[in-house]
């Protein structure tokens, strides 16, 4: 093994054979993953994720941390879905619900076209009146108005949705987007993929063989897109490996993943707080380490603040995440749920959140070109031991 991880585990460390796995860049296994969420020794989990981070960043680049300057536009929250996690998605005998019209999306898009965001992260319910000639207007008209912003929109569960409201083909359906001005997918709606937690919480939308094949239409027409997993649903830890395989077969076959997002649930205004475990941050740590080791395929894991919050992502960064997501704006989805994180992190904070943690603070765009490595040279840096011990004081 290298120097580092012999240090950290010895020959005689339980999970010695899985760190050779790891230095000799050989695929670990299901058991292999099951035993990394079981044993004892965290931090050497941890040790074992930032060693393969730094392997898939490639030389000059070990330390670099990414984030995009975007904001996150949901044109509706109306929902024909009763998903029992989802506190954003209003029906409309709630009073709550609504729809924006074209004009309202541009004016939306115009506050951050102001900002400087060069990403829209668009998604929404499955609202009929939001049908896929909406979108494609929608989408016409911010690449009209802002033709240098890069529309990362619709959830493959949305691309569902629109394709059985016309008839059409799931390929047809990017097809007319791509056409309108799609430039990417974000990963959300893929939940957990086994059936029976999806049944306890009534997800009836797009299960795992339907979500695969349609990022996998995507990457066969050059589209890239992100994959998620969502945790503290009733979920097991077996769950939560075998979700992840699964994309990382899906990776296998056609290859346009950039990112994977682990998210965990928020549950105000949810009927399911007493009946599933809320992760720990442990658990959460766990979840961006082993998925960095299993995700052998993936360029990119994110340590995603707005769920983690601030303390928890940077702690992430030192577990295999080498992204924290981005300046977002105003995101409405997760804080629905309760969710006590700031609404937007300025481009100034984020770079100090890398760097403080030790990272090089790196912008992005949607698909990983580079447009600015920030020198932050000299900054103090919070060892991690200091920032465990914070997290664990926060308590």
């Amino acid at each position: 093994m290298s120097a580092v991880l012999d240090q950290m585990l010895p020959a005689s460390h339980p999970l010695a054979d899985i760190a050779q796995k790891v230095q000799d860049g050989k695929r670990i296994t299901r058991e292999d993953a099951l035993r990394l969420y079981e044993a004892d020794d965290l931090l050497a989990v941890g040790a074992l994720a930032e060693f393969a981070r730094k392997r898939k960043a490639g030389p000059g680049k070990e330390k670099y941390v990414y984030y995009i300057h975007n904001m996150h536009l949901n044109p509706t929250n109306f929902c024909v879905e009763t998903c029992r996690f989802c506190s954003y998605a209003n029906p409309e005998g709630k009073g709550k619900a609504y729809t924006w019209s074209v004009d309202q999306v541009l004016e939306e898009a115009r506050k951050g076209a102001e900002l400087g965001i060069n990403e829209i992260h668009m998604v929404g319910g499955l609202n009929p009146a939001c049908d896929i000639s909406y979108y494609e207007e929608v989408l016409r008209a911010v690449k009209a108005k802002f033709p240098n912003i890069h529309m990362k929109a619709m959830t493959a569960v949305e691309i569902e949705y629109m394709a059985n409201l016309e008839h059409i083909s799931y390929e047809d359906t990017l097809k007319r987007l791509v056409v309108a001005g799609l430039g990417s997918m974000p990963g959300g709606g893929a939940e957990i993929f086994d059936e029976e937690v999806r049944r306890s919480m009534h997800v009836k939308k797009t299960p795992a063989d339907v979500w695969l094949e349609i990022h996998g239409i995507a990457h066969k027409l050059g589209l890239k897109t992100n994959a998620t997993m969502l945790t503290g649903i009733g979920e097991s830890r077996e769950n939560k490996v075998d979700h992840v395989l699964l994309l990382r077969d899906q990776q296998d076959l056609t290859g346009g993943f950039q990112c994977f997002i682990p998210l965990k649930c928020y549950y105000e205004g949810t009927t399911i707080a007493d009946e599933v475990e809320e992760p720990t941050p442990e658990e959460l740590l766990r979840d961006v380490a082993i998925s960095r080791l299993l995700l052998d395929n993936f360029d990119h894991i994110k340590a995603y603040w707005i769920q983690l919050g601030e303390k928890l992502a940077q702690i992430a960064l030192s577990f295999g995440a080498d992204d924290m997501d981005g300046t977002i704006g105003e995101e409405k989805i997760t804080h629905a749920a309760g969710a006590k994180t700031p609404l937007q992190l300025a481009k100034d904070k984020m770079e100090f959140l890398i760097s403080s943690a030790g990272y090089t603070p790196v912008e992005r765009d949607t698909v990983y070109n580079i447009r600015r490595v920030a020198d932050l040279t000299g900054q103090a840096v919070t060892p991690l031991s200091e920032r465990v011990a914070a997290l664990a004081h926060s308590k």
